[in-house]
């Protein structure tokens, strides 16, 4: 069985800043019909990350890899996303949780970004 995979971002009290988000999920369900992929948010949006990995979990998912959409590795993933990562790992300790590094530390976004602003 794959890994689900959770796409966590910040969030916002703005109901449009969540489309790009969601467009990245569809895009992964697109390319993989039998993926399981959700979004997740750190605070302002639901499902927080706690809970998107409790619903992947009680569908019976083993494994989840989760892919912060963060350009930058400021404090939200260098401190709170690793308390809210034991957070999980504790309450579930027969899960295999897969931390990726942020987007922007991607080699493939860098250089895709680059083509856009080139274009």
């Amino acid at each position: 069985m794959k890994p689900a995979i959770i796409l966590f971002a910040h969030g916002s009290r703005d109901p449009l800043w969540r489309l790009p988000i969601e467009a990245v999920a569809a895009e992964i369900q697109s390319r993989d019909q039998n993926a399981q992929v959700c979004c997740a948010y750190l605070e302002l949006c639901l499902p927080s990350l706690p809970q998107a990995a409790a619903d992947l979990i009680a569908a019976g998912v083993l494994h989840i890899r989760i892919f912060p959409l963060f350009l930058g590795v400021g404090k939200h993933a260098r401190e709170d996303l690793p308390l809210i990562i034991e957070e999980i790992r504790s309450a579930h300790p027969s899960l295999r949780l897969e931390l990726l590094p942020t987007a922007g530390e991607s080699p493939q976004l860098t250089a895709l970004m680059a083509d856009i602003a080139l274009a």
